[in-house]
Formats: structure tokens, sequence, C-alpha cells
């Protein structure tokens, strides 16, 4: 895939202390540590035949790279992490900084596709039993459909807000903004300064984040095609339909994706953009920094990349 400038589409998620890109051939993670020195996790990407050959056919490519994805950052996460420096003159106990961990795996999960799958599950069966508790006062297929909806949605702010609240969480969303902010820039074409990168938005189309609020709405729709009752057979077609939501929700981000440089329609993506106000904060200029560092390495790796395989060194 190329944006209009024919440039290959680069990607990235936000981790401890840093940030991750992934490009046609390598994903590259830069860390800042404590003493102010920068890590860096390189890794190729590989995909298996099978996996890259879904990854070609729409409403099943979406689920493939999520699960793809999941598997890739996890590793970047884990990097990242032990990478990060727990001060010893800190007064958190143990059990504060296990709560922090914790913490930071819910944080990262709600900007990414990290735990996605499990996380899922859990926000699709919750707002089941809470829209069923509320039937007598909202009866009828429509109504509890969308009273489920609401409840899903309602939940999936209520969690971001509440992990954001931790310094910890805070932090990564700023370093989910800075890659938004480097992605942004490189895009319009500018040099990838401080200044300039600053200056670009902190939200994007292509975002996790859009995507787990389409998949609230999208399974909207197609719950209202699917009986309600009774609640175990409304509890099995949620689960079943699971992989339809993520599919179809999938398609849908990619679509608003192309469609955010027309003026009218790029609307459509604006919901998934609101959002992101949770998911993103405004980064310093040192995480910029970072998140530069990262970006341009990877382009660093990936133009050797592309030249070996001119030069016919690799295939």
């Amino acid at each position: 895939m190329t944006t209009k400038e024919n440039k290959p589409i680069y990607g990235g998620q936000a981790v401890v202390e840093g940030v991750m890109f992934g490009g046609r051939h390598h994903y590259v993670t830069a860390v800042r540590r404590k003493d102010n020195s920068i890590d860096y996790l390189r890794l190729p990407r590989t995909s298996q035949p099978f996996v890259a050959s879904l990854k070609k056919i729409p409403f099943i490519r979406g689920i493939a790279a999520i699960i793809e994805a999941s598997a890739n950052g996890s590793k970047h996460l884990n990097f990242s992490t032990e990478r990060y420096d727990i001060d010893p003159n800190d007064d958190d106990t143990i059990a504060e900084q296990e709560t922090s961990k914790l913490a930071l795996w819910l944080g990262v999960a709600a900007i990414g596709v990290i735990s996605f799958l499990f996380g899922k599950f859990l926000f699709t069966l919750i707002p089941v039993f809470l829209a069923e508790m509320v039937k007598p006062i909202f009866p009828g297929d429509t109504a509890q459909v969308l009273i489920e909806g609401l409840f899903k949605l309602l939940l999936l702010l209520a969690y971001i807000y509440f992990v954001s609240l931790t310094p910890l969480i805070k932090r990564v969303f700023q370093y989910h903004g800075a890659e938004h902010k480097v992605i942004n820039c490189f895009e319009s074409g500018k040099e990838l300064t401080v200044e300039n990168v600053q200056a670009s938005s902190r939200l994007h189309y292509r975002c996790g984040s859009s995507f787990m609020l389409f998949t609230v709405v999208v399974g909207v729709f197609i719950y209202l095609f699917v009986p309600t009752d009774p609640l175990w057979v409304r509890v099995l077609n949620r689960l079943a339909l699971i992989p339809v939501v993520l599919g179809i929700s999938f398609e849908v981000l990619q679509f608003t994706n192309k469609l955010r440089d027309i003026p009218v329609l790029r609307y459509l993506g604006y919901p998934g953009l609101w959002l992101q106000l949770l998911t993103t904060k405004e980064p310093d200029d040192s995480q910029v920094e970072v998140a530069i560092l990262s970006f341009n390495e990877l382009l660093k790796m990936e133009k050797e990349t592309e030249a070996a395989k001119l030069q016919g060194e690799i295939v």
C-alpha cells in the first residue's frame, strides 16, 4: 500500500518510554532509559505464507492482521518493560509497582491490539448482561440492541478514562501522540524535526483506537439481524459474531482512511478521531525525539533492505 506520494504506509505503537514503528520489512522500537540512553529493538517483519494469504482476503484480512500485530506488539512491549527502570529511591511499594505494571498492560491494550481479543470478549459479554438487567425498562429486540451498544460505548470510554489517570499510562498515551505526530509529519512530506512533528496532529485515521470504536458501531448494526432471546442464544451469537464484527470494522477503518481527503466524506472517520482525544496526549519534546529516532532507524533499515533487494543480495 502506498500514499499519494508513493510512500509506503507505516504504522506504530506506543510502548513504555518509547515507540515502535513497523514498515514493509522491519519493526523498530526505541526506548529512552532513565540514564537518558536510547535502546533499540530491531526485528525483521516476517509472516507465515498462510497468514500472508489471509491478509489479502477482504473481511478476513483484518482478523489476520490483528492476530499478527498482537503477537509482534507483545514482543516490543516486553522489550520496553524490561528496559523500564524502577528507581530504587522511589517510595512506591512492591505492590504499587505491580499495580502500575498491570495498569500498563491495560493502558496499552486501549491504544493498540495487545490482549485485544481477550478484551473483545469482555466488552462483548458484559454489555449483554447489563442490557438484560434493564430489559423490563427497555423491552424489544431493537431497544435491547441499542441499549447494549450504549453500555458497550460507556464501558469503553470509562475503561480508557480510568486507566489514563495513572501517571505511567499518561506517559504511554503521550508516546502514542508522538507516534501519530511522526506519521502525520512524514505523510505530509515535511522534514522530521521536533518542531515540525510537534506542529502535526496527534490524531490519525488508521489508529487502533478508531478501530475499537468502529467495532461498537458495526456491532450494533449486525446485532439488529439476529435474535436477542433467550439470553443463552444472545450470548452465543454475540461470541460467534466477533470475527464478523472485527472483519467488517477493519474494512470500515480502511475505507474511512481512504476518504480522509474528501471534504464531506472525511467526517465518517471523525468518531474514531474523537476517541483518540482520550487515548493520545500531547507529548513533550523529549518524547517526540524518541519517536523520531525510532522512525528514522526504521527508514534506514528499510532503505538498506530495498537496496539489497535491487542488488539481488536478498529476495
